[in-house]
């Protein structure tokens, strides 16, 4: 850890610090149990991945031969496949067709082990999501198989636009009963019976990706795949090659030939959330695919043609980004076709109630109990609050008060000191660490015994020293996801990226 480097007694210290990091799992859960089908024939490829995928929350059957992998689908109903191309008896691609038949919405990753990927290519045509060269690099594969499963989720999940509250439905449900979001649903109606192209506005936590998915699931393309692409969450150099694809060569590290979301999502929908935060370069893309369905891979000079439903997302004015130059005005009214924009929390205040009765329904439902009751001081607090996070803020802290409560009813000190006006209380406060090493509740304490560290030890740098663990804890805490590490430590994205630099972050952070 370099000259960063804790001692023993400065690790002590920071016992009690990365304790009260914990409370930021409930922030962002972990996702439900999903099951992987391995179809390979070679036993040391199905080892590895036994031990790749060892998690509480995945499941892996394995297969070793396409007829015995097409039995077990519909037995062990998969959220995902990883195949081998070339098997004894039935090939990779007779596999894949057959499985396009029988469940059109299962994601199926290709793998091989020449050098050539001119099949796999031609697999992807067949509708494959992505394809792996063996020998394959462990985190790729997890990074892959992770975007694969939150795809098949987001296909699965049906979302719907009136949740009737009072039944026993579960699914995904965008709630309110306001005229403001009476006049959502109304339009996602009339854009679900259609093809046309629709932009979804709002600030951040509103709810655009679920609109999107309700369009997509109520539409005449819901049986294809839905793919969603965050713009400003991917580098702005790889988003063009993830969005269009690249040819091999076509810049350094492009060791291979990749197929991009539009390929992959060909007679579905495309769902392009802040697209505001798009450059220049790629915005030209994006208007050609919508003004002719053509493109090239980067580093490409063949034309490929897609039909794919275009949905877009901003938390952006486009108006006032198209008056500055610095988005294109053409794309802009390409992407307007049909507009829905979703009210914030604090200007539609009467559908709060129905949402802090939907979340708490959605947590008795899925962790098995009798759902919580909220007390009239806490549903005031929530009330009275402004929400700058909106209903992603407000689920946030009702998985929050769900946690803190201790008995059958949500009291005011259950929620956030932010929401409940507050300060840190012992039921919302980490653990105290040892006698002697400080903690979470005593911030002031903490600095002074890390003062009187600094001064037995003048090689210590304390703010350095602070920061960098306050970085590693937030990745750690967010499994690894650099926007909600951001989000969480009160940065942007660009800094957060630029404190992994600093200190040499990312190669010492393992997700649990």
């Amino acid at each position: 850890m370099g000259e960063f480097g804790p001692s023993l007694e400065a690790g002590r210290i920071l016992v009690g610090f990365r304790a009260g990091c914990q409370w930021a799992k409930t922030r962002y859960p972990r996702p439900p149990m999903s099951k992987l089908l391995l179809i390979d024939d070679e036993t040391d490829v199905q080892y590895s991945f036994r031990r790749i995928f060892d998690a509480p929350d995945l499941e892996l059957a394995t297969a070793s031969s396409g007829e015995e992998g097409l039995k077990l689908i519909p037995q062990f109903q998969p959220d995902l496949v990883l195949m081998d191309i070339r098997m004894g008896g039935m090939n990779g691609l007779e596999t894949l067709r057959r499985i396009r038949q029988m469940d059109s919405k299962l994601l199926v990753i290709l793998m091989t082990a020449y050098g050539t990927t001119q099949m796999a290519i031609e697999a992807m045509k067949l509708g494959a999501y992505d394809y792996l060269l063996k020998p394959f690099e462990v985190p790729k594969i997890k990074e892959i198989v992770a975007n694969a499963l939150k795809a098949a989720r987001d296909m699965k999940q049906v979302v719907s636009y009136q949740p009737l509250l009072e039944s026993e439905d579960y699914e995904l449900g965008i709630v309110g009963r306001s005229p403001a979001m009476q006049q959502v649903f109304k339009l996602i109606g009339q854009l679900a019976a259609s093809d046309a192209t629709a932009l979804v506005t709002g600030e951040s936590g509103t709810g655009k990706e679920l609109v999107a998915r309700a369009i997509y699931h109520h539409s005449q393309r819901s049986q294809q795949p839905f793919l969603a692409v965050n713009c400003a969450a991917i580098p702005e150099q790889l988003l063009e090659s993830e969005l269009f694809g690249h040819e091999r060569g076509a810049f350094t590290g492009a060791t291979n030939q990749r197929i991009g979301k539009f390929e992959q999502c060909h007679r579905g929908t495309i769902f392009l959330d802040e697209i505001g935060d798009m450059t220049p370069p790629t915005q030209t893309k994006i208007l050609r695919v919508l003004q002719s369905g053509t493109f090239e891979r980067v580093g490409g000079n063949t034309p490929l043609k897609v039909d794919v439903r275009v949905i877009a997302a901003t938390n952006k004015p486009l108006e006032q980004a198209v008056a500055a130059r610095q988005f294109r005005e053409d794309l802009f009214y390409r992407l307007n076709v049909v507009r829905i924009h979703i009210a914030p929390l604090r200007e539609r205040r009467e559908d709060l109630p129905l949402l802090v009765n939907y979340f708490l329904k959605k947590l008795a439902h899925d962790q098995q109990q009798p759902p919580k009751s909220v007390a009239t001081s806490a549903l005031k607090a929530l009330e009275k609050y402004h929400w700058p996070g909106n209903v992603r803020e407000l689920e946030n802290a009702i998985r929050h008060a769900h946690v803190m409560a201790k008995g059958d009813a949500i009291l005011l000190g259950d929620l956030p000191a932010d929401i409940s006006g507050h300060g840190p209380s012992s039921s919302t406060t980490a653990a105290s660490a040892a006698p002697g090493e400080g903690s979470m509740s005593d911030g002031a304490a903490l600095a002074r015994q890390l003062f009187q560290l600094a001064r037995r030890d003048p090689k210590l740098k304390i703010i350095p020293f602070v920061e960098r663990e306050l970085v590693i804890q937030a990745l750690k805490e967010t499994n690894n996801n650099q926007v909600h590490a951001a989000k969480l430590l009160g940065i942007t994205r660009a800094t957060l990226r630029k404190r992994i630099e600093k200190f040499g972050i990312q190669r010492e952070v393992t997700i649990e």
